[in-house]
Order: C-alpha cells, then sequence, then structure tokens
C-alpha cells in the first residue's frame, strides 16, 4: 500500500505535468506533460510535447523534461511523471538511465510500455486521473489524425488533410 503522503506528491507532480500538457495544447500540439523529479523532490525538468510545434518527432513530453533536466550523473532515485503511459521511446529512455520511479497520470487512451517497466524493476503509480483521461480523450476525438501520427498508427487517408 502506498504512503498517503506519497500519494499526495505523486498527484503535486503530476499537476506540473499536467500544466506542461495544457501548454502544450494552447501552442498547437499534443497534450502531453511530463517532469523529471530528482531524489529529493524538487524538479530538474519538466516538458511538454513538441512534436507538431517543432517538427520533430523525439521531441515526446518525457523526452522534453529529460532533456530539460540537463546532464547528471546519475538518475537512479529520480522520478519520471507522466500525464499518459509513455510509448515503447519515452519508456526506453527511463529504463537507459535507471530512472527508479514512474507516476503516470492516466492508461486508458494509451498504453504503452509501463508494464514492461515494472517488470523490469521500476516503480509504476496509474493515478486514473480524471483531467488527464478527460484531456487526451478530447485531443483524440479532435485531432485524430495528429494522434495517430504521435503514436505510430498509419493515418487513414480521410483523416491526413485534417
Amino acid at each position: 500500500m502506498t504512503d498517503p503522503r506519497q500519494q499526495d506528491q505523486d498527484r503535486a507532480w503530476l499537476e506540473v505535468a499536467l500544466a506542461e500538457a495544457r501548454a502544450g495544447l494552447a501552442t498547437g500540439g499534443v497534450p502531453i506533460g511530463a517532469a523529471l523529479i530528482g531524489p529529493d523532490g524538487t524538479v530538474w525538468g519538466r516538458g511538454h510535447n513538441r512534436r507538431v510545434q517543432d517538427g520533430d518527432p523525439s521531441v515526446h513530453a518525457e523526452t522534453a523534461a529529460f532533456r530539460a533536466a540537463g546532464r547528471r550523473p546519475s538518475y537512479r532515485g529520480a522520478t519520471m511523471v507522466t500525464t499518459l503511459s509513455p510509448c515503447w521511446y519515452c519508456s526506453g529512455l527511463v529504463r537507459q538511465f535507471g530512472i527508479t520511479r514512474l507516476v503516470i497520470g492516466e492508461a486508458q487512451s494509451f498504453s504503452g510500455g509501463h508494464d514492461w517497466l515494472a517488470e523490469h524493476g521500476v516503480e509504476v503509480v496509474v493515478l486514473d486521473d480524471p483531467a488527464c483521461t478527460e484531456l487526451m480523450t478530447e485531443f483524440i476525438a479532435a485531432e485524430p489524425a495528429v494522434w495517430n501520427e504521435d503514436i505510430g498508427e498509419d493515418v487513414v487517408p480521410s483523416e491526413a488533410g485534417r
């Protein structure tokens, strides 16, 4: 059972990621946000998905937060907080650099590699946050072609012109 103080802290960190997701949406992008939290609880880096804004398919929320955190001698003890279950690319980043915990806002809209991460020793917490779910559900309904592109699905020809 999770310590109630840790649950409160995880939810506070999720608010940082949610603010990033909303910033991404406000600038025309996919509303996914993330924050990389140091072992002492300080926010090392934060970011949002910028694939659309930058025309760069590698700028996912988790990679943006990781880049903003800068070079560190170790990421052990750090927590990656993200509004949506991380894709395989971002799951690989968590595993590659030994990030110890992963806090996910929601995994209903998309379920990436978080089970795999748990199998490899990463502590995974899924909060099932309604605000995260609503943000993604509305975006997917409004922008299915952009969403499919973001998750690596083929774009349906009728959606390509949107």
